[in-house]
């Protein structure tokens, strides 16, 4: 993305224990039998172990590998951060798996490809999945570690937090005007067109799409019953479509509104421009639901040096402003103001969260996602 939407600094940070799901992106590894894994490797849970970053260099490059899952190159600009790592590293091949994955995918295909070399070394998940997948993460904790705050990392480094949006609605504006309210979307117009990004019980971005409607129909973090109401109203008006959504159906026409992430709008925006499509989206002020997705290391990663070289390389500098560039708000950014390590020229053009951000915690986004796996379903459809 390069459409810039900064949260708040400062006292947000403080504020969220939240976390949502992932992205994806394309390429092939093997399938065969994982080679020998060091131990060493396998059980580092800090740089320390390794002696220094050039030692875990040296033992990454010996992998030659790193398996990735779930990273869409548009997605909060993953793109330019993949290449900057294969760039600074390209004794280390990047096999990029399943762009479209969601975090409960991701978690699958890890026990699928169980003791293979095709099983994800990485993950990039949210706070729903990540909390309630615990035993499937080996704790590790990257040399920027203390500046994370405290409320948005598992406290022994199974998952830590690296960035986050603002929820919102994107629709076509030129065929449908302008949309104010939910309310809008029952419009016979919108008929067949109105997407989450997802299943609510699998996506982050589906899971804060319902959890943003929610709020902009009456309910809150505790009472769920008005935002599902709210889709069932969608669903029998046939506004509502359960289309995976993809470029492609936002290309054509088949997603016409969706519910997505800022930096994620700012890109589809960016692409149907150049079409001719003029994308609009929007943020509510009294639903600001914002949250961070979270790195984790497989624990069965077949690369494991890799992995966690990746991980390091995530919480420098250089990729916190490439989130930052894409329309993110990254985890350190706090720190990298205080530090001088933030690029100005960005931030002075990124936008704020309006209003107070709808946050949950751990427990409640577990407990969300149970209720909506209990009722999505029976109420909405699979």
């Amino acid at each position: 993305m390069n459409s810039l939407h900064k949260l708040a600094a400062g006292s947000l940070a403080a504020l969220m224990l939240i976390t949502a799901a992932a992205c994806g992106s394309g390429g092939d590894t093997g399938s065969g039998k994982a080679t020998s894994v060091d131990s060493k490797s396998a059980s580092a849970a800090s740089l320390s172990d390794f002696g220094s970053l050039a030692d875990l260099q040296t033992a990454a490059e010996k992998e030659g590998s790193l398996n990735v899952i779930a990273l869409p190159h548009d997605w909060s600009n993953y793109g330019e951060v993949i290449a900057g790592f294969q760039k600074k590293y390209p004794k280390i091949k990047i096999n990029e798996q399943n762009p479209n994955a969601s975090s409960k995918e991701e978690i699958d295909a890890a026990k699928t490809n169980k003791g293979t070399d095709a099983a994800p070394d990485v993950f990039d998940v949210g706070l729903a999945v990540a909390s309630t997948n615990t035993n499937s993460f080996a704790p590790y904790k990257v040399q920027a570690w203390n500046s994370i705050p405290d409320t948005l990392k598992e406290s022994t480094g199974l998952y830590f937090a690296d960035y986050t949006g603002i929820m919102s609605i994107g629709w076509n504006k030129d065929k449908y005007g302008d949309i104010s309210s939910l309310k809008d979307l029952l419009d016979p117009k919108f008929a067949g067109t109105v997407a989450l990004n997802g299943k609510p019980a699998e996506a982050g971005a589906a899971f804060n799409g319902f959890v943003m409607a929610n709020q902009l129909s009456g309910g809150d973090i505790k009472n769920l019953q008005p935002g599902l109401d709210f889709f069932k109203k969608l669903k029998d008006a046939g506004n509502l479509t359960q289309v995976d959504v993809t470029d492609g159906t936002i290309d054509s026409g088949q997603t016409g509104v969706v519910f997505d992430w800022t930096y994620n709008q700012a890109s589809y925006q960016k692409s149907l421009k150049a079409k001719g499509v003029n994308w609009q989206y929007k943020t509510f002020p009294k639903a600001q639901v914002v949250s961070y997705y979270n790195q984790a290391i497989n624990k069965d990663a077949p690369h494991p040096a890799a992995a966690r070289l990746w991980e390091e390389y995530l919480y420098t500098p250089q990729v916190q402003n490439l989130w930052l560039k894409g329309g993110s708000n990254p985890v350190l950014l706090d720190a990298m103001e205080k530090d001088g390590t933030v690029d100005k020229s960005i931030l002075a053009t990124a936008t704020k969260v309006e209003g107070d951000p709808v946050t949950y915690t751990n427990d409640d986004s577990t407990r969300i996602t149970q209720w909506l796996q209990n009722n999505w379903d029976k109420t909405i459809g699979n």
